[in-house]
């Protein structure tokens, strides 16, 4: 090892070989997040206080629905990142791999019932 470059011993990508990955996924989400949130916000803010037949009507064009399913999905997917993060830093042994099924299956599940229920809307 002693006659390794520095980028070579970069490109090991240190003992796990997943953490420079990870990391990108979490910038990428966050800068899709940076993105969706706002046009959520301003996408949902627009039906609020409707009645029923309207936020049908409201849900059932393209632009609304869409925009609600990717930040449901971009936002699930970087809450899982994050969780994941947090549990291998702070919890040991069998019970990391547990919380960390545990957190993966609720943020997919989650992100699942979501986009359902947007897709019952929709269509």
């Amino acid at each position: 090892m002693a006659y390794l470059t520095d980028r070579k011993r970069a490109q090991g990508l240190g003992s796990a070989k997943s953490g420079t990955a990870h990391f990108w996924s979490m910038k990428v989400s966050a800068v899709a997040l940076l993105i969706l949130i706002p046009l959520f916000v301003f996408t949902f803010g627009a039906a609020l206080g409707g009645t029923y037949e309207e936020i049908i009507a409201y849900y059932s064009r393209p632009f609304p629905a869409i925009i609600a399913a990717l930040t449901l999905a971009v936002g699930f997917k970087h809450f899982n990142d994050g969780a994941q993060t947090m549990i291998e830093d702070y919890v040991h042994g069998t019970a990391q791999k547990v919380v960390l099924i545990l957190v993966t299956c609720l943020s997919y599940g989650a992100a699942a019932v979501g986009i359902f229920a947007i897709a019952r809307l929709a269509l």
